[in-house]
């Protein structure tokens, strides 16, 4: 099938990309010239494993095109696939501007049938705003589609390859299987429901892992405090097939491009619509405890926090990827500021995009430099090479003993043996 890819970004590439994998004609657009000529150089704009790979493979197989041009990609495709970003706007509610953008240049260059497709994570009731924008301008036969993306950063091409569904949101059959169609090389269960209810899935399935996150943080928290190992409850109640091992990991909250702005869109829709929603409240409430906790234990483990070496491991919100949206690690970045102590932070691939930040840590280019000298480190993203911290050079390069494990990546016991005062979350 010919499909073209509005977005370049996290969610468009990466569509664009596995589209291309598995056998269509694609051709993905951005307004942005920069991030075109880096594609057509073959340069990824994000970090993520595996993709530049499928992309060049694809670009040298001709299944796959980068283009600024909506002429060149519209005319004669069959599905066109809105990728762009959707951040929060100030009220919590997602910022639909770049999605109604791209509906309005789609249909200036639509000439047949095709299906329109909000990829992007959108609120109840985007398709058919998308629809009548569409509308205003061609008149000729056209379908939206809800078709919202289930990707994890740093497994994202695995994710689209090999998804545990798809989920389709459609007014009629035609629109329902022209998306069979395109989805038939993947072996998976498809979902075809009402679009509201699409976008609805959407945003119902972030706000509970998000939510199932802070449940672990709270009794976490709570296993502190009993003497109780938060792994070992986490193992308990996720052999329980009614809840499951995923999403209980105790660490410093969730993070990222995808459930600070759609858990803040949910309840933006559901206050909107008149209810409360409080548990998606209390799920935000905890996830703010989960970064100002660390703060306060480690406060108290130095005597203050003022004039205090941080040495921070991570920055990226997660391992094997560059994105810093909505990071923990950032978070406690600018607390540890806010409190007076000084900064130095390692991460290997992260992009920093607040410029204020930049100029008041100090960034440096390996871990050795980051804990040298420190009064404490803080572990803050799951990196590998952070989970094998050689425990005795570290405690020669350090001036303090303290290490925060914001990730329980290293043996309580050992650092411990090895002379450090060891805090980590939920184990005793």
């Amino acid at each position: 099938m010919k499909v073209a890819v509005i977005g370049t970004g996290y969610v468009g590439l990466v569509s664009g990309a596995c589209l291309a994998e598995i056998g269509h004609d694609v051709t993905c657009v951005d307004v942005d010239p920069a991030k075109i000529e880096r594609l057509l150089r073959g340069e990824m704009p994000i970090h993520e494993p595996g993709l530049a790979e499928v992309v060049s493979k694809n670009v040298q197989a001709g299944r796959l095109r980068f283009t600024t041009s909506y002429a060149e990609a519209i005319p004669g495709a069959q599905v066109i696939s809105i990728g762009v970003g959707t951040p929060s706007a100030a009220d919590g509610s997602a910022d639909l501007q770049y999605v109604f953008a791209a509906a309005e240049e789609i249909a200036k260059y639509l000439s047949t049938y095709a299906v329109i497709v909000d990829k992007s994570t959108v609120p109840v009731g985007t398709s058919e705003q998308v629809a009548e924008r569409i509308r205003t301008i061609f008149e000729g036969e056209f379908d939206v589609v809800s078709n919202p993306e289930t990707l994890r950063e740093g497994k994202a091409v695995s994710d689209f390859l090999k998804p545990d569904r798809i989920i389709i949101g459609a007014t009629n059959e035609q629109a329902a299987n022209v998306m069979r169609e395109l989805y038939a090389p993947i072996p998976c269960p498809k979902l075809v429901m009402s679009p509201r209810s699409a976008e609805l899935a959407k945003y119902a399935a972030n706000a509970f892992l998000a939510t199932k996150i802070s449940f672990i943080n709270e009794i976490a928290h709570l296993a502190e405090d009993l003497g109780a190992d938060v792994h070992e409850v986490a193992e308990a109640i996720g052999a329980d097939a009614r809840i499951g091992p995923h999403f209980l990991r105790a660490g410093l909250g969730w993070g990222g491009s995808c459930f600070p702005k759609d858990v803040k869109a949910i309840r933006h829709v559901g206050h909107g619509a008149g209810h409360e929603m409080p548990v998606i409240s209390a799920a935000m409430s905890m996830n703010e405890r989960a970064r100002s906790r660390p703060v306060e234990r480690l406060d108290e483990a130095l005597n203050g926090l003022s004039g205090k070496r941080i040495g921070l491991l991570g920055l990226a919100f997660k391992n094997d990827t560059d994105d810093t949206r909505d990071s923990a690690a950032i978070d406690l970045a600018k607390r540890f500021l806010a409190a007076g102590a000084q900064v130095f932070a390692y991460d290997p691939v992260a992009v920093i995009l607040d410029l204020e930040l930049l100029n008041t840590i100090s960034r440096v280019s390996s871990i050795d430099e980051a804990i040298s000298e420190a009064d404490a480190i803080v572990i803050a993203t799951e990196w590998d090479e952070f989970r094998a911290l050689d425990i005795e050079k570290t405690k020669k390069l350090m001036q303090g003993n303290v290490i925060f494990d914001g990730r329980n990546l290293l043996d309580p016991k050992a650092v411990r043996a090895a002379g450090f005062t060891y805090l980590s979350v939920g184990r005793p």
